[in-house]
């Protein structure tokens, strides 16, 4: 693998395991369930924030590419979540009911396309203003 495709692949990795986590974890507190919430939904944004932003400036990706790795990483997540949901109804009740399995298709789908269409949207929008660097760069030439 060449360096950037490495990059991505460990930050999609990465960002898909954050994914897990926070919806994991922000999931087991049982008071104030619907502030847990909120911090799960802040934190999941600024992940994905912090992924598009990665994915543009730092490797230099076009939109698409930027809101495919985008995707893929919330993808990944929402498939992650979906394996553990089904586990904990295996270890709870010995089977794994036909939703589990409908759930690791439909919530990737579920999040994976909204994911891209909005990375794609927003990369392409912040990918268009002026930076500092190319402002300084277009003063100095002329």
């Amino acid at each position: 693998m060449e360096p950037s495709l490495k990059a991505w692949v460990r930050v999609t990795l990465l960002v898909g395991v954050v994914y897990l986590l926070v919806g994991r974890l922000f999931a087991l507190p049982a008071t104030h369930v619907q502030l847990w919430r909120l911090a799960a939904w802040v934190l999941s944004a600024a992940a994905f924030g912090a992924h598009i932003g990665y994915e543009l400036f730092r490797l230099g990706n076009s939109p698409r590419t930027v809101a495919l790795h985008t995707a893929l990483a919330v993808a990944l997540g929402a498939f992650a979540l979906a394996v553990a949901g089904a586990l904990h109804s295996l270890v709870a009740s010995s089977s794994i009911r036909l939703a589990w399995l409908v759930a690791f298709v439909v919530w990737p789908v579920a999040t994976g396309v909204p994911a891209f269409l909005l990375a794609l949207v927003a990369s392409t929008v912040l990918g268009r203003l002026p930076t500092r660097r190319r402002d300084t760069l277009q003063t100095s030439n002329h």
